[in-house]
């Protein structure tokens, strides 16, 4: 068992973001958490704190509310898309139902878009609620988001001694784009409902806006540790196929959520995950030793061959099956 860490380290963006010499100084700190715990927060990331808010404020205003107004748009009006709106319960992990609520996102396809023709799932259009300016805020959202997840896996291709467009020249020029809004209501009297269970996250990069009410916990040398609200930053994790990638030298670290605030928790996290068709192979495959039974769900990231949206597929497929068996996949 390794030692883990006792906090989630931060580290500042700003050199990367403006770039020039000192960039290695951040590249350096992202190297450093991805290869201890896998989480880290991020500041200095130049993005828009007024955007933040006004999506915060939008998001809290469509679950607030009735059921059916939400219903309005639920996942299932998506079909193959999987996007939309989903109630408490209505995404598994672990094969149990998660006591939170929440609205999938993702890059908007028209229908000329090839995928579409072909009725790939998960491409398609999004389904916005009916409130103003919600449209909007989302898409200029990921928009940032996606310039921020290019700025770190740049910060992540020099930590490892690599040219600074690895990533992006391999896995990510035309990236996997996944954005949820998440709502999670506070336990009624059960201390052990778990707003979303242990988990790893399936792709790249994972970046994280979480509200002040916490409950965020990272598994690290063997326990759970808090990594609690940072005024100002994201949390950043890496997931399956960057584990994949750096043959376990970057471990995708298992997390989860409990809301024990007593009060509404939302969070806001976008998944930077490779391109649909990349073939996600190994940098150096002489360091892999991510066994198996070491992961929450007893699979071998370092065992897999193919593409990432096969990957991707069989994992969504997963968390709502109804859907997934509508979608042919299984």
């Amino acid at each position: 068992m390794t030692e883990g860490i006792s906090a989630v380290p931060i580290v500042d963006l700003d050199p990367l973001v403006r770039g020039g010499p000192d960039k290695l100084i951040a590249a350096r700190a992202i190297d450093q958490a991805c290869r201890g715990s896998g989480f880290f927060y991020v500041v200095g990331h130049g993005v828009d704190e007024a955007l933040a808010a006004r999506l915060d404020a939008l998001c809290r205003s469509f679950f607030a509310q009735d059921l059916d107004r939400k219903m309005e748009i639920r996942m299932e009006k998506a079909g193959r898309a999987w996007r939309g709106y989903f109630p408490v319960g209505g995404e598994l992990t672990s094969g149990k139902p998660d006591l939170k609520e929440g609205i999938y996102f993702g890059a908007e396809h028209g229908g000329d878009h090839p995928r579409v023709r072909a009725r790939v799932p998960l491409h398609g259009t999004n389904l916005f609620p009916d409130l103003p300016g919600f449209r909007e805020a989302v898409l200029a959202w990921m928009a940032e988001m996606t310039r921020l997840g290019h700025v770190i896996l740049e910060g992540m291709a020099l930590g490892l001694g690599l040219p600074a467009s690895y990533f992006a020249d391999r896995v990510a020029a035309d990236p996997t784009i996944l954005f949820r809004a998440f709502h999670y209501p506070p336990p009624e009297g059960d201390a052990e409902s778990w707003g979303v269970g242990e988990h790893t996250d399936y792709g790249l990069l994972t970046i994280l806006r979480q509200d002040d009410a916490g409950g965020l916990q990272v598994k690290s040398g063997g326990r759970w540790i808090e990594a609690p609200p940072v005024p100002g930053s994201f949390v950043c994790n890496i997931g399956d196929m960057l584990d994949r990638m750096t043959g376990g030298l970057y471990r995708s670290t298992p997390h989860r959520v409990h809301n024990r605030s007593g009060r509404n928790r939302l969070s806001l996290p976008f998944f930077f995950d490779p391109g649909w068709d990349a073939e996600i192979q190994a940098i150096d495959t002489s360091r892999a030793d991510g066994r198996a039974d070491e992961r929450w769900d007893r699979q071998n990231v370092h065992e897999f061959r193919g593409t990432y949206g096969q990957w991707l597929l069989g994992k969504v497929a997963k968390v709502f099956p109804d859907l997934g068996h509508a979608a042919g996949v299984t």
